[in-house]
């Protein structure tokens, strides 16, 4: 996640009484397969063993980036995924988005789940966004291995350049025409969901383009499911879905905290430590395969598949 001065303070609800949102049925579960979090952590252990062979980290314009980028292409490709990698210029070196989409479903309905694949240069990146570009790839894998047939289009992407400015997704919805960013009816991002000392984030839907309440209440609605609490939180532009809600189109995501501080009342609803941050290695060297909750990544990961079942079908 992009280091900015905007607060990650965490707004509106804690339990879903509380929030006005619809409380889904327990059977609502069933709407995606368990991701199994060993899959998850055999993928951060790849990140690092890349980061760890090149310079200790996966940032932008090094070469560990760009290894990230092949790897998961080919574990995509493997799959029957139809894969582009888009480069992009930044800072004087060249940057790569990698995009995947599942050749089955309504092309002009595309249901789109993102997060971004770069490191700061200081670390090797694990759970900012190990994390979420691992899920994202394990849920992308899932739709093969299940025999899911969505009714609409899966297109998923790994951003590069997020850590200087949100480059690379917003180099990528800039090149969309108009008529390619109509048929993207729904943007969700995954940015750090299995943070050590974790919260359960979902991103709010106030002041977002119509149609991110119904993002919001689905996700908040699988973590009901499970009897986990949640929290509102606005996450303003400091990752990938602020180019897509600038487009108009509908955000939404998970997030399990980065540098802000868990709350006394968070730590006896969630568990974990209050006082402390809920990622203290947050965009520091010791961002590392130790450095991740598996608890909280197993739960976000089948949010994500909830999600993308819920709305592909």
């Amino acid at each position: 996640m992009k280091l900015r001065t905007i607060s990650t303070a965490l707004v509106l609800t804690g339990a879903l009484l509380g929030s006005g949102a619809a409380t889904a049925a327990p059977a609502a579960v069933l709407a995606g397969p368990d991701i199994p979090v060993a899959a998850i952590q055999a993928d951060l252990a790849q990140l690092q063993s890349i980061a760890s062979s090149n310079g200790g980290n996966r940032a932008h314009g090094r070469p560990g980036y760009l290894a990230s980028v092949n790897w998961v292409k080919s574990k995509l490709d493997a799959a029957g995924y139809t894969t582009r990698v888009q480069s992009f210029t930044t800072n004087g070196a060249t940057g790569y988005n990698l995009i995947a989409d599942w050749p089955a479903g309504d092309a002009n309905n595309v249901v789109m789940v993102g997060g971004h694949l770069d490191s700061v240069a200081a670390g090797p990146g694990i759970n900012d966004n190990g994390t979420g570009s691992a899920s994202i790839l394990e849920v992308a894998l899932a739709v093969r291995s299940s025999g899911f047939q969505p009714g609409k289009r899966l297109r998923f992407a790994w951003w590069g350049a997020e850590e200087l400015g949100l480059v690379g997704s917003t180099h990528y919805v800039n090149s969309l025409s108009t008529t390619d960013r109509s048929r993207i009816r729904s943007y969700l991002n995954f940015d750090m969901t299995g943070s050590p000392n974790p919260g359960y984030f979902v991103y709010s839907a106030s002041g977002q383009p119509s149609g991110s309440l119904a993002l919001q209440q689905t996700l908040q609605g699988y973590f009901g499911s499970i009897g986990v609490p949640t929290e509102l939180t606005s996450v303003g532009g400091r990752s990938d879905h602020a180019a897509f809600a600038r487009a108009g189109i509908p955000v939404g995501g998970t997030f399990t905290g980065a540098e802000g501080i868990k709350t006394s009342a968070q730590a006896q609803k969630w568990g974990g430590t209050a006082g402390t941050a809920f990622d203290r290695c947050y965009h520091r060297s010791c961002d590392t395969t130790s450095n991740v909750n598996a608890t909280a990544l197993n739960r976000n990961a089948d949010a994500i598949a909830h999600a993308v079942w819920t709305l592909g079908a």
